[in-house]
């Protein structure tokens, strides 16, 4: 199982954001012991650093030091990023980015809490309690398909 775990998400694991960290805890728990394998969108990195400012420097820097040890951090081409500033289908172009760096990383889903986000998105998103629940075969929905993927 490959998943590009959203910035919300990490924010949630990293501020112990209540009522998110508890699930987001086990989905980056899964990553760090290799239950499944984890990337986080490179411009991801530099959006924490932002969000997070008001944390002291030292400890931001360890925060990311510790992220890098459990997620791979996924990048995007050149064309794959001029392909995402097209791609007007999104309405966020920070959403467009991840997904962009997912289907990079031929991630099987986006586990971020704002799953509405990604409707048009080329890989499924999820919450991080749907990611927790397909992996344990208790979801019992259908598993969330990409609606109006762009062509690969």
């Amino acid at each position: 199982m490959v998943a590009l775990i959203d910035t919300n998400v990490v924010i949630d694991f990293l501020a112990t954001r209540e009522p998110f960290c508890e699930a987001s805890s086990s989905v980056i728990a899964k990553c760090a012991n290799g239950e499944m394998a984890g990337y986080i969108a490179l411009h991801s990195i530099s959006n924490l650093w932002y969000i997070l400012r008001k944390t002291p420097e030292d400890k931001r820097r360890k925060w990311l030091s510790d992220i890098c040890e459990c997620l791979w951090v996924a990048g995007a081409s050149h064309e794959e990023v001029v392909k995402a500033i097209r791609m007007e289908e999104f309405m966020d172009f920070e959403d467009c980015l991840q997904d962009r760096c997912a289907e990079g990383v031929g991630a099987d889903f986006i586990i971020t809490r704002n799953v509405k986000d990604f409707d048009n998105s080329a890989v499924p998103a999820v919450s991080p309690e749907q990611f927790l629940e397909i992996v344990s075969g208790k979801f019992t929905s259908d598993i969330p398909a990409a609606k109006n993927a762009p062509a690969k």
